[in-house]
């Protein structure tokens, strides 16, 4: 069997998600009938990460077997040709046989962008979330740093998650002004991330920003004794899966 990493962006808006579901489309069924064309026969990809429906990705990967070589170098024009204009295969990798997309990840980034004009821009309503109010954008990086480290997440997890181990790592917290774009961009880097955790953190660090959170508040929250600071779940459009990073690879 060959085992094949590729990389995927997608605009998420017309998606219930990344995850395979009966009766729903989604991303991986998408790419998963664009293979079976392709092999004439069905595979099953493995995902890096399970977007939720509406987000979307600069840089997912999944990876497969397949009984049969096709040359890196073309796979990502035969899929293309196959897939939806809102999905994009970017790149094909031949990796190791023990290779998952998945389980062998190092790292992850997200980025979250909020449109800052004062009307929403019809333009950037499917990639952002609209946020006019002014923002004490140092109280609310001040707070993004106690993020950084490793803690138990526990309360930035929303319900229906079966994941019992809720201590993740972020390496990175970073806040980053496009004045001339009129937009505000959170990035998220992590070892992983729980169901919802960067909407959920995104919408603690704008209550900050908002001076209705203190730092205080969220210390509490990620020592597990302040669930009421955690959150609210920001909207789905503003959420971008950037990159997954391999260190065998990269």
């Amino acid at each position: 069997m060959f085992n094949t990493l590729i990389r995927i962006s997608y605009d998420g808006t017309n998606y219930s998600g990344f995850q395979v579901q009966a009766n729903a489309l989604t991303i991986q069924g998408e790419l998963e009938r664009a293979l079976s064309v392709t092999y004439k026969q069905p595979l099953r990809i493995n995902g890096a990460g399970r977007t939720d429906a509406g987000v979307h990705a600069r840089g997912q990967a999944a990876n497969y077997l397949a009984p049969f070589r096709i040359a890196a170098e073309k796979l990502p024009y035969a899929l293309n040709a196959l897939l939806p204009p809102d999905i994009v295969v970017t790149e094909a990798v031949e990796v190791s046989g023990d290779f998952h997309a998945r389980f062998t990840a190092g790292r992850k980034i997200y980025s979250y962008t909020l449109d800052r004009a004062v009307f929403p821009r019809v333009m950037k309503r499917l990639y952002s979330y609209h946020l006019p109010e002014p923002l004490d954008l140092a109280a609310v990086r001040d707070a993004a740093r106690l993020f950084t480290g490793t803690h138990d997440f526990k309360l930035f997890q929303a319900a229906g998650s079966s994941v019992t181990d809720t201590w993740r790592t972020l390496y990175r917290v970073e806040l980053t002004e496009e004045p001339e774009k009129q937009l505000l961009v959170f990035y998220f880097e992590g070892s992983g991330f729980l169901y919802r955790m960067v909407r959920l953190m995104t919408g603690s660090l704008i209550r900050v920003g908002l001076n209705k959170l203190n730092k205080s508040d969220l210390e509490a929250a990620l020592k597990g004794d302040n669930s009421d600071a955690a959150g609210p779940t920001f909207p789905a459009q503003g959420l971008c899966l950037e990159k997954v990073h391999y260190e065998q690879l990269f």
